[in-house]
């Protein structure tokens, strides 16, 4: 989409709906039903071994997430999409799918406060590594990647280090060692983000964030671009032999899925939905509002330094760039003198408000160390390497002016 016209998502959501409602409604109803009725028992074992396409239960499929789900394969170009219950059951789900005992990810340990607790916690029970090394030295990831690493694991701009790693020289050399790229893009939508460009194999998105059109629902998603070979997979090799590149799908659908039952709700789907038709419009303007943010923190005495990906003078300019076409979303970091800075800022605000989550319609300010990784020991929280001092703000749809004077205020 350029700044003027139609974004070509409006005429390709218009064409995506699976199937044309019965009475014709042009809004996918919700079907709000746990279980659906069949005419005959051989009609319903067909339905329950797959082979007729029908729905059986909400917990594996619902017509109205099937719906939302084919419209995001229409805009995101996935070969198959599945719709869960956070962005956090799709990590989850995702590593469910393809981890084992004996197995290690290689990430780095600049994550989101509760992915990081994932990998470096939970899985670590079950007995999953994780492997945490500086995803922009390449021949660091190189050495880390053995025979048991299952991915290569990362978010594509970090949250809240503001970092950005180059997704094609990743996926290259996880490739060469028979490993797929996994990458969260919660921070860029497919509108000027495409995954498989870069050699992403499996994608995961938050659609909580920009996709829920304004905070109305909590849903993740998972996208499968079917590129990767799954026989050099030790969990899904015998599977892939049968299935060949849609081994992923086939063990998510069939088992995963189904038995950790975290498929997303018909009513999210239905808000979803509607939210992913002007996903488009509302991301380009929330950018242009955080640059114009970010320039104009830089001006202010009182605040230390600015992260924001689409500052000429970020170290991330370029790559950013290249790999976001200049939108390099809506959030930025910034520090002041120290923590009780911080905390007087965030109680001085009047328009921004106090909140966790990104990408509402609204600006919402949060200081990462104290809140998402409070409850990090001091041990932990030097791994992570959060500063103390730094905010995190999600730049909303509100007028610029009013959030510039809203930050003065603040400041002063």
């Amino acid at each position: 989409m350029t700044d003027k016209g139609i974004s070509p998502i409006t005429d390709i959501l218009a064409k995506s709906f699976p199937q044309k409602d019965v009475h014709g409604a042009i809004s996918m109803p919700v079907y709000i039903t746990a279980a659906f009725e069949f005419e005959t028992a051989e009609e319903m074992e067909d339905a329950f071994l797959g082979k007729n396409g029908k729905h059986t239960y909400t917990r594996i499929s619902n017509p109205t997430v099937e719906a939302f789900e084919a419209r995001v394969q229409a805009v995101s170009g996935a070969k198959h999409v599945m719709a869960v219950a956070s962005g956090m059951a799709a990590i989850s789900e995702v590593f469910a799918t393809i981890a084992y005992a004996g197995s290690n990810i290689v990430t780095s340990p600049h994550l989101f406060g509760n992915t990081f607790s994932l990998f470096f916690f939970t899985l670590k029970e079950f007995g999953v590594e994780v492997r945490f090394c500086n995803l922009l030295d390449i021949n660091e990831v190189k050495k880390q990647i053995d025979e048991n690493t299952c991915a290569v694991f990362t978010e594509i701009i970090t949250n809240p280090h503001m970092e950005v790693a180059d997704l094609a020289a990743l996926a290259e050399v996880a490739h060469q060692k028979g490993v797929p790229l996994i990458a969260d893009s919660t921070i860029v939508p497919w509108t000027t983000f495409k995954a498989p460009d870069f050699g992403v194999d499996i994608e995961i998105v938050s659609g909580t964030k920009y996709i829920s059109g304004g905070a109305t629902s909590i849903g993740g998603l998972i996208l499968d671009y079917q590129t990767f070979d799954w026989t050099q997979s030790k969990k899904l090799k015998s599977l892939a032999e049968k299935t060949g590149k849609r081994a992923f799908q086939v063990k998510f659908r069939g088992e995963i899925g189904r038995n950790m039952g975290a498929i997303m709700s018909p009513q999210t789907a239905f808000l979803q939905n509607l939210g992913l038709e002007t996903v488009d419009l509302r991301f380009r303007e929330v950018c242009r509002n955080c640059l114009e943010l970010a320039l104009f923190l830089q001006t202010l005495p009182k605040v230390k330094n600015v992260n924001y990906n689409g500052l000429p003078s970020d170290p991330f300019y370029e790559i950013s760039k290249k790999q976001f076409g200049g939108y390099p979303g809506a959030m930025l970091t910034f520090c002041l003198e120290d923590r009780a800075a911080c905390f007087a800022f965030i109680n001085r605000v009047k328009i921004i408000r106090r909140a966790t989550n990104l990408f509402d319609n609204k600006s919402l300010i949060i200081h990462p160390e104290s809140t998402i990784y409070g409850t990090l020991t001091p041990e932990y929280k030097k791994i992570v390497d959060v500063p103390d001092n730094m905010l995190r703000l999600s730049v909303g749809l509100e007028n610029v002016d009013d959030l510039k004077a809203d930050i003065l205020q603040a400041l002063n």
